[in-house]
């Protein structure tokens, strides 16, 4: 194995590209690195939800069944690794490992940013967020091109250098095009405790979506029902603030009308309209 594969990993990393080569004795590197990524966020998104839980084990088993008993087992020592690795400290451990195997030639030359990088972007960005929070509760974020989450997890951190709690104060939509990219983003925001919903889409088509994946600290946080109640709440403001410039002709004529939603955050609160409408569902015939 080539010495670049090691190159800024930690040993919890490299043992992880140790058993990526274990298990590619059959398939390429990239193949492995993909369903690890895939069977990874199967067996998290259901533990926690529900709605989605048939088709995804079947898809997990379908990926499984391609494997031996000895290949099998190779995985979970391979998340096991990852948790280990984040256990460390904030860092985009699956991006780096990504990079670090070269295997972005692969997905047609994708190349991640490097976290030290959007860390730095993060703290310039994100400023004093307190005063967001005190006024509205929590603050969202929007990651329209997610990769495997780098920019996310360097906000998280950023939050933690400002003595906030982003478990607690922070929502994330993130979209990205590339399936394998949707799961590794969701993998490490899950094993981070990042609420998040990771939209399997296109940013500049947001009417288009092929999935969507909740993370436990956004199911675990009651996340559905906090959006739908600021969306509430904000749509109720607009409209109270278009009935008082309505109230005079004049003030009618030059009001201008209310901005739509941002497409990201419409396509956000359909995916959480969508999953409370399946929880009435579920829980009437539970």
């Amino acid at each position: 194995m080539a010495k670049a594969e090691f190159t800024g990993l930690d040993p919890h990393q490299k043992e992880f590209v140790k058993l990526i080569g274990e298990n590619a004795r059959r398939y390429r590197r990239h193949e492995v690195f993909r369903d690890f990524c895939e069977m990874a966020a199967l067996s998290i998104s259901n533990t926690v939800d529900r709605h989605q839980y048939a088709a995804r084990e079947a898809r997990y088993m379908e990926i499984v069944g391609r494997y031996e008993r000895a290949e099998v087992e190779r995985f979970p020592r391979m998340l096991a690794h990852l948790v280990d690795s984040l256990e460390g400290g904030h860092k985009d451990a699956l991006g780096q490992i990504f990079m670090s195997m070269e295997l972005g030639d692969h997905w047609k030359g994708q190349f991640f940013t490097p976290y030290e990088l959007a860390l730095l972007m993060a703290k310039i960005t994100m400023g004093d967020m307190a005063a967001v929070i005190e006024r509205e509760g929590f603050f969202t974020l929007n990651e329209p091109a997610a990769g495997a989450g780098c920019m996310v997890i360097a906000s998280a951190a950023a939050m933690l250098d400002q003595g906030i709690n982003y478990q607690q104060t922070m929502h994330v939509t993130a979209t990205d095009i590339d399936p394998t990219a949707c799961h590794m983003a969701y993998i490490q925001f899950s094993l981070l405790h990042i609420p998040a919903i990771v939209i399997h889409g296109n940013a500049l088509w947001p009417e288009k979506a092929w999935g969507h994946w909740v993370t436990p600290a956004h199911v675990v946080g009651l996340w559905d029902a906090r959006l739908r109640r600021r969306d509430r709440e904000q749509a109720a403001r607009e409209a109270l603030a278009l009935a008082e410039a309505s109230t005079s002709a004049k003030a009618a004529e030059t009001a201008p009308e209310m901005p739509a939603p941002a497409p990201i955050e419409r396509q956000r609160a359909e995916i959480v309209a969508q999953r409370v409408k399946a929880s009435e569902q579920l829980d009437l015939f539970a």
